[in-house]
């Protein structure tokens, strides 16, 4: 159920989490269609060559150029540069919902990962796409076998907490980002009406938070997939330089959510934020 607050579709749409499906559609066909019109600048090797080096003029796709870079480069320090296969998907998951929760903040607009049903689709979304990939580096029984633990006879013990932690992923994806941006928008609500023009402090605030929340999801479902597709001589030790992490223990938040230290950034205990 979406968080209840007045929106400029009250009178054409009914239902919040209706309003926010809505809202959802018009980001993804926005991205989409941004997507699609930066591609046609990427056609023949001349229009490449000439966007190598970028202009001196500030433009839509040279922001969207730098910022798409940044975001690779903060992939390759969790996942490595060998795992670049991963991107469509983690920048897909990032960019909408970031633009979903900056779109919340604009006063009459529906607040899209307010509503349960957005959030649990896109915790669905991620963790069916680390299970197939861990499926699909390992095979299905080389896969189940990274839930029987080392030691194979307590494996039956193991088993079955380790199927309940990696369940519970999808309750504590959904769960963070719909309570972060729920309350966030009541606080923003009340302290608008009691401050009016004074909020705008506040907004800075809600912005801030909807940025860190798309990058908790994000990060999240990147060590996801991490510790779906390591092999085994990859489960204790060092990390590889590529910012991997060392074991399936490295997660001990409450859906185990704590980071370690890749080679060139840190992120650590991002479920409080």
């Amino acid at each position: 159920m979406a968080a209840s607050h007045f929106t400029y579709l009250d009178g054409l749409i009914d239902g919040k989490d209706n309003q926010a499906l809505v809202a959802g559609l018009a980001i993804a066909g926005v991205l989409t269609l941004f997507g699609l019109l930066s591609k046609r600048k990427l056609v023949t090797n001349q229009q490449i060559d000439a966007l190598v080096v970028p202009s001196g003029n500030v433009s839509a796709f040279g922001i969207a150029d730098f910022v798409v870079e940044c975001f690779l480069h903060f992939q390759d320090s969790i996942l490595g540069r060998e795992n670049r296969r991963y991107f469509p998907f983690m920048a897909t998951l990032f960019f909408f919902l970031l633009f979903s929760n900056l779109l919340g903040l604009i006063p009459g607009t529906p607040a899209i990962t307010a509503s349960v049903s957005i959030t649990v689709g896109f915790a669905l979304a991620s963790f069916a796409h680390f299970n197939y990939h861990g499926v699909r580096e390992h095979g299905v029984w080389g896969y189940v076998k990274h839930f029987l633990g080392p030691v194979w006879w307590l494996a039956f013990l193991i088993f079955p907490l380790e199927i309940f932690s990696t369940l519970l992923r999808i309750l504590t994806l959904n769960l963070r980002l719909y309570w972060n941006i729920t309350a966030d928008h009541i606080v923003l609500g009340a302290l608008t009406d009691v401050l009016k023009i004074g909020a705008v402090p506040v907004y800075i605030l809600g912005t801030f938070v909807s940025v860190i929340q798309a990058f908790v999801f994000t990060v999240l479902s990147m060590v996801y997939v991490l510790l779906a597709t390591q092999h085994g001589d990859d489960s204790h030790g060092e990390t590889d330089g590529h910012g991997k992490l060392e074991s399936r223990n490295d997660l001990d938040g409450p859906d185990g959510a704590s980071l370690v230290t890749s080679s060139h950034s840190a992120v650590g205990h991002v479920d409080k934020h």
